[in-house]
């Protein structure tokens, strides 16, 4: 298949580069919005995006983002209007689209011609949080004939032998969830997650993203001196487009995308001279709140 995902990873591990994924959720405030706010993110630093299709029972989604995903759902936002944006917006784009989406749409479609479908339209990433690793074959097979990579989600609480399974079968890259919650935004990251990639490093060379919990430009700075290879920043970027009226959510976005990648695009040992680069060179180139949620172990319950 082709690895769109891991090929830009690729590309920006040469580089000495962490990537910036902002998170958004379709349809809110509308999809026109959510359509430009992709061009935006694009134009402004993202390395790749992740969409959020609204579910009705988002487990792993703190206030914020259920908030948004309720509003979407209000105004009639549904999974096929979506993919008909994305198959619009996708031909235009640099960064390669992630799809977060809950298992249920997916099993009321067929596995496989869901991935077909969201293949069709442009989508190069997807992101199942509900689905456990025991019961993920069907739909990394499917999604791979798509050409599709299926990024798999490591716990805090995940073990080195669990670890060393998800890496196995992540595709893309592996998404470590920072904390033992939902998406959310946090004062401060748990010294917990340096450990988690020193560890997860012992295991695996694939490209590591770290999201949940991650709002400002110093929590992304923190994770990719960590040794992360991706900061993934939702909540503040929902809040952003939530707050104001369209175009000035769309500011604040363009400079909340600014900002995260001028961030995560300085190495440490420059940060004494990062006050005399210019503010040029920084244009070149948000998270969510909490309540417990683990991940997955099994999918009997879903119905």
């Amino acid at each position: 298949m082709t690895q769109i995902i891991s090929n830009r990873f690729q590309s920006l591990r040469s580089r000495q580069e962490c990537a910036l994924i902002p998170f958004i959720t379709a349809g809110d405030p509308y999809l026109e919005t959510t359509a430009e706010a992709l061009y935006t993110l694009d134009r402004n630093g993202a390395d790749f995006i992740e969409l959020g299709v609204p579910y009705a029972d988002p487990l792993a989604d703190g206030p914020v983002i259920q908030a948004a995903a309720t509003r979407a759902l209000q105004r009639g936002t549904r999974l096929e209007q979506v993919l008909e944006m994305v198959a619009t917006v996708s031909p235009n784009l640099k960064a390669p689209l992630i799809l977060f989406t809950y298992y249920n749409p997916i099993l009321n479609r067929g596995v496989r011609a869901f991935c077909q479908q969201i293949a069709s339209a442009g989508v190069r990433g997807l992101v199942v949080p509900d689905l456990p690793l025991e019961e993920a074959t069907e739909l990394i097979q499917a999604a791979a004939d798509s050409g599709i990579e299926t990024t798999l989600l490591v716990a805090p609480t995940s073990s080195p032998e669990r670890i060393a399974a998800i890496a196995r079968q992540s595709q893309g890259f592996i998404y470590l969830v920072s904390v033992t919650g939902v998406t959310g935004v946090r004062s401060h990251l748990q010294e917990r997650v340096k450990t988690l990639l020193t560890d997860m490093r012992r295991i695996t060379d694939k490209p590591i993203g770290v999201g949940f919990g991650i709002s400002g430009a110093e929590q992304a700075r923190q994770v990719k001196d960590w040794g992360a290879d991706a900061a993934i920043v939702g909540s503040a970027f929902v809040k952003h487009l939530a707050a104001a009226n369209s175009t000035e959510g769309l500011q604040a976005i363009a400079q909340l995308c600014r900002e995260l990648k001028s961030a995560i695009s300085v190495r440490s040992e420059e940060r004494g001279a990062e006050g005399q680069r210019s503010r040029g060179a920084e244009e070149q180139r948000g998270g969510e709140a909490t309540t417990n949620y683990q991940l997955p172990i099994t999918n009997k319950n879903r119905g």
